[in-house]
């Protein structure tokens, strides 16, 4: 959808929490909502802790698509207490303020060579040469993936995304199955090798801990790739498209550089990269003073959330210095973003080294969005320096 926050101020002002019928979901839609359900434990990611399929009145999933549940579901994200809190427990460790922000000359390093490349070059297409690259390096670094592997990582992981969609096709099912089955057994091959010759990376780190399975080994490396890049990579995407359609704030930017943390939480709120979180409800609750019942599904709506003018003045509005800006793009509760800290660290770099090294940054051909909603980003950035 190239444009949905039109739909969503409807839906805020009309029906605030509103069955949608195609995909059998209630929409909330208001930032006050979102919020508190994001933190309400009587929804959760997953209903497999407290029913099996047939008693919360579901399909179990086809047979086919077992190894990228098998996968998915031996994630942090997936699960629930007590399993979720022992996992986030085991790889928090590896994401402490001090580790993440010792990585910060690391991540400036790369950004800049990236963008310099890019200058040298006069231009080409951001998100593939820049937004893409940078995000996916760092965590391949951090997991320990040889140099020579590294181009596999970002087509899995874009794969497996495509299950995420509302509704995927038939296509979209089975490949994102064989990236999955793909991704699982070069990752297992992987843990092996290093737990009979560990070295100074997260890999080795997580195959020492014998709380963790191998399979829920596996399932944290492919939610740290996938968590780990793929909304910076729609941050960098949807901001440089964002400014370019709001040049006055570009101007603000380039000549105030110290705007750039307030304008990179702008730039993640104004057009979200993940414009929705689906929870299974758990118990029978009341949202808005609506009834929704227990075994049915909510779809969160990021992207509506942050544009909600109870929250944000303004909120159309495209303002780089705001700084009362409470979006949630990073989700909060039990499942807030781990890898926040880093993501922001990589944007900054990415954003700062752009912006000084090419400060007459131009939009070649108006970008084209991919046909995704859930997951929002563009096909590609063509810009020329």
């Amino acid at each position: 959808m190239a444009y949905p926050y039109d739909v969503y101020a409807d839906l805020r002002r009309e029906a605030p929490v509103s069955f949608f019928e195609p995909t059998g979901q209630w929409l909330i839609s208001r930032h006050a909502d979102v919020n508190t359900l994001l933190r309400d434990r009587r929804l959760g990611r997953s209903y497999l802790h407290v029913a099996g399929h047939e008693e919360f009145g579901q399909e179990a999933e086809p047979e086919f698509q077992e190894p990228f549940w098998r996968v998915v579901r031996a994630g942090m994200l997936d699960v629930e207490p007590p399993v979720h809190t022992r996992l986030r427990r085991l790889v928090s460790k590896a994401f402490t303020p001090r580790m993440v922000e010792s990585l910060r000359p690391r991540v400036r390093d790369i950004a800049g060579g990236l963008v310099d490349t890019f200058v040298e070059k006069g231009g080409g297409d951001l998100i593939a040469e820049v937004a893409e690259p940078l995000p996916v390096t760092v965590i391949a670094e951090m997991l320990g993936i040889p140099e020579a592997d590294r181009h596999l990582l970002r087509p899995w992981s874009a794969d497996i995304c495509g299950m995420y969609e509302l509704n995927p096709s038939p296509e979209a099912q089975h490949t994102a199955v064989r990236a999955a089955d793909e991704f699982a057994g070069y990752l297992k091959a992987l843990a092996r090798e290093r737990s009979a010759r560990p070295g100074d990376d997260l890999i080795s780190a997580l195959a020492a801990i014998d709380e963790l399975t191998e399979d829920e080994l596996i399932g944290t490396c492919v939610l740290l790739l996938n968590a780990g890049h793929e909304a910076t990579v729609n941050v960098t995407g949807n901001g440089w498209w964002s400014l370019f359609r709001n040049p006055a704030e570009l101007v603000r930017l380039r000549e105030d550089r110290g705007l750039l943390p307030t304008a990179i939480e702008e730039l993640m709120r104004w057009d979200t990269p993940l414009q929705m979180f689906e929870r299974w409800v758990l118990e029978d609750l009341e949202v808005g003073g609506v009834e929704i019942p227990r075994g049915v599904e909510v779809a969160l709506l990021f992207g509506s959330a942050n544009r909600d003018p109870e929250v944000f003045d303004d909120p159309d509005r495209l303002d780089v210095g705001r700084t009362d800006n409470p979006h949630i793009s990073f989700g909060a509760g039990i499942h807030f973003c781990l890898g926040a800290p880093l993501a922001r660290i990589e944007l900054l770099e990415s954003f700062g080294a752009l912006l000084d090294r090419a400060p007459k940054l131009e939009l070649v051909t108006e970008p084209v969005w991919k046909p995704g909603y859930v997951i929002r980003g563009l096909h590609s950035l063509d810009l020329a320096v």
